[in-house]
């Protein structure tokens, strides 16, 4: 889960497994599986970190046999 904000200063958390596509026009856009969209304060470029960060916290947790 990553931590975003709407346009209106809303802070909400996405299930970042969820996201398809993340783009800039020039608000960021970002569109799930499910066809829904959300737009967010933070930049693409933001974006993409925190889901990145979520998939490395989450490979720390499963033990490498």
């Amino acid at each position: 889960m990553i931590e975003l904000t709407r346009l209106n200063g809303q802070r909400f958390v996405l299930n970042a497994e969820q996201i398809r596509t993340v783009e800039e026009t020039p608000d960021t856009l970002i569109t799930l599986l499910s066809g829904d969209r959300l737009v967010v304060k933070e930049k693409a470029a933001q974006v993409v970190r925190l889901v990145i960060d979520y998939g490395r916290a989450l490979r720390r947790l499963v033990p490498l046999d």
